[in-house]
């Protein structure tokens, strides 16, 4: 019988900008600027000293993935290492995110997804809204995502 492999647990954790910021920006720079070719100065757009972030993490506590809250509730900067992707690593910084905004109690959180992952998001219950759009050369569309009826 052949082995079975197992997903890993995530440990999902908050991130401060003021002393996390290399490790916030190393994998940001992996995945938007070298991967997606996002120039450097749409990725740094200056909002990150007033978001929430957080680090998602592989057992051996190895940090594979990040992303930010804005003050207004958006979700944005959601970013996870490619050897680390489709393994639950964004769902579970996804929920963290879904979790805070609860927290501060936002009735809706939206954030402007890339087309191609639109199925991912709507898996966590967001809805597409509107035209797709433009951003650092690739296609996204604005998904919200509403708190309202739901545990």
């Amino acid at each position: 019988m052949a082995p079975v492999t197992q997903k890993p647990r995530f440990t999902v954790k908050p991130a401060i900008w003021a002393t996390d910021a290399g490790t916030l920006c190393a994998i940001r720079m992996k995945v938007f600027v070298e991967e997606q070719h996002v120039p450097l100065a749409l990725e740094w757009d200056g909002e990150d000293e007033r978001c929430e972030h957080a680090l998602v993490y592989v057992p051996d506590q190895t940090p594979v993935g990040t992303g930010r809250l804005l003050p207004d509730g958006r979700i944005g900067r959601l970013a996870v290492l490619r050897d680390w992707r489709r393994q639950g690593a964004g769902s579970a910084l996804l929920e963290y995110f879904l979790q805070l905004a609860r927290q501060k109690g936002f009735a809706m959180v939206k954030l402007h997804a890339q087309t191609r992952a639109m199925a991912f998001y709507a898996r966590h219950g967001f809805e597409a809204h509107g035209e797709e759009f433009m951003d650092a050369g690739i296609p996204h569309v604005e998904m919200s995502r509403s708190f309202l009826d739901r545990t």
